[in-house]
């Protein structure tokens, strides 16, 4: 096992992975899109989708860190999706429908809706034209994304995000303008229980965290799982933390 400690959104996360994922899945991964962006010679865009809970955020970090460690690799940078949530004074001034009733965004913060989806399109088309930008990223403990937290700079670029392969309207164009895609299926229940814990080290209490992903995260745990288009690379993660490549 590789320990990993890296600090995600405001919060200091440690996880670790096993070394045959690493041999078998990742450093092909890391070899395969280094070998696609010197045979195109430009940019390489990869986008990396899964539900809530997956532990995707952190994964990009640890492959961001092997990157680096392999002298036949190029270097990578990761970027994610949160930094696109709408921000918290606007979520508590607007409404969504749920189950035929009009709620407050901010109760179900992390829905497709609650991201400015046009200025994610907007940056992602910049990013995937080689530009060099500036991003936004998330902040759990603001409550809000800090912009032009980081700068765009890598050859090769993974985007993380839960709804990058959403077959819905609006969605389903970003991830045409992707180089490779790669999506991650887990167990609805591992990732209720991921979640809560999450939830709960951002400082709520367990019983309102428990409520709160029931409603939220979930829902938007399951429109990942069953609306999500195919990818180039399937994982399936499961309890133990361990990857398993699926189809192709």
């Amino acid at each position: 096992m590789i320990r990993h400690d890296v600090t995600i959104n405001g919060i200091d996360v440690r996880a670790e992975y096993k070394e045959d994922n690493i041999g078998e899945i990742f450093i092909p991964l890391l070899r395969k899109l280094t070998e696609l962006r010197r045979r195109r010679g430009r940019r390489v865009l990869a986008m990396f989708a899964a539900p809530p809970g997956a532990g995707k955020s952190t994964l990009l970090s640890f492959l961001e860190r092997l990157s680096k460690e392999e002298s036949d690799i190029d270097g990578i940078q990761t970027i994610g999706m949160d930094g696109f949530h709408r921000r918290q004074e606007y979520l508590l001034s607007h409404t969504t429908v749920r189950d035929g009733k009009d709620i407050p965004m901010v109760d179900v913060k992390g829905s497709p809706e609650t991201f400015d989806l046009e200025r994610l399109t907007e940056m992602v088309k910049r990013i995937s034209g080689g530009e060099k930008c500036g991003w936004p990223v998330y902040d759990r403990h603001l409550h809000n994304p800090v912009e032009d937290a980081i700068q765009v700079t890598g050859e090769i670029v993974l985007l993380e995000g839960n709804y990058l392969l959403l077959d819905m309207d609006g969605w389903r164009e970003l991830s045409e303008m992707a180089d490779y895609t790669i999506l991650i299926r887990a167990d609805e229940d591992m990732l209720k229980e991921r979640l809560v814990a999450r939830r709960i080290a951002s400082g709520h209490p367990a019983e309102e965290a428990e409520g709160f992903v029931d409603f939220s995260d979930m829902y938007n745990a399951r429109l990942c799982l069953e609306h999500s288009k195919s990818a180039d690379l399937i994982l399936s993660l499961d309890r133990d933390g361990n990857y398993t490549r699926l189809g192709k």
